[in-house]
């Protein structure tokens, strides 16, 4: 079979099933709220950085944010335009944004409960969206088309490099199956072949080091592996103790990113 012969947006979503991975749900992310708005929405995180300065907002005056989170980018950038609007499905997640809004005197940033298979209708066209790491849905065509048909000027999305948020080796070692899931690669052909041609740039993650604690590094592993049993737990506490016997930390995940952007195509010169 020849590359333009494979339908990318059903091998996405085919990927996806063999993956099994579950939709969180929104309490799963109002608990982490809190969390978020710490670590992941300070202006001078570097990811943030780097996002901002990928963006070409010339002529731009108004933003969405799907899956915004705490506000991460959509605050971070509210002063560049005369209105941004922040979409999640979390209230959680809204309320933060909203509380940080208000502390940063933000008020042309307003924040509406949206998932992105919702109808989006009661939503005006923006210059810009963007969709920062938020974009591992069940259907990733219907969501770059959904950001197409939203926008008048430029779209920027984030996706992941690496196809696990965890260490294969970690994985392996605790007996799991490695599970790998869909990455960037799949939204660029996705959009080549409804005919448009995306940019690629990519964000990485400063070296942070490692786990300074075993607590933070089950932690970490629980959150992406979900239901750690003893047994396992106690092959990570093996683990983790014969590493710091070594002298050795574990790393952080990489949590480097593939940006995905695009000039907006009239739909009526789209490939459907």
């Amino acid at each position: 079979m020849l590359i333009n012969q494979i339908d990318f947006a059903k091998m996405y979503q085919k990927h996806m099933q063999q993956a099994q991975r579950s939709r969180k749900e929104p309490e799963h992310w109002d608990k982490k709220a809190q969390q978020m708005a710490q670590t992941c929405a300070n202006p001078h995180d570097p990811y943030l950085v780097r996002f901002r300065e990928l963006m070409d907002l010339a002529g731009a005056e108004t933003l969405l944010d799907v899956g915004c989170g705490p506000g991460s980018v959509s605050l971070c950038l509210a002063n560049e335009f005369k209105e941004t609007i922040g979409i999640d499905y979390s209230r959680g997640m809204l309320e933060m944004a909203e509380l940080r809004a208000k502390e940063l005197n933000i008020p042309n940033a307003r924040f509406e409960q949206l998932a992105w298979e919702d109808d989006w209708s009661s939503l005006p066209k923006v210059d810009i969206s963007v969709a920062s790491r938020s974009t591992l849905v069940d259907d990733l065509k219907a969501a770059l088309l959904k950001l197409n048909r939203q926008t008048k000027l430029r779209v920027y999305t984030t996706h992941t490099i690496n196809p696990t948020f965890i260490d294969e080796k970690i994985i392996r070692k605790i007996g799991r199956e490695v599970v790998r899931l869909p990455t960037y690669i799949y939204a660029v052909n996705i959009l080549h072949q409804m005919g448009i041609n995306a940019r690629v740039d990519f964000i990485k993650s400063p070296n942070k080091g490692g786990f300074d604690s075993f607590d933070t590094f089950t932690d970490s592993v629980n959150w992406s592996l979900k239901n750690i049993t003893p047994e396992e737990t106690a092959i990570l506490r093996q683990y983790y103790d014969e590493q710091a016997a070594l002298g050795k930390t574990i790393p952080y995940p990489s949590r480097d990113w593939a940006m995905v952007s695009w000039d907006v195509v009239d739909e009526s010169e789209l490939i459907l």
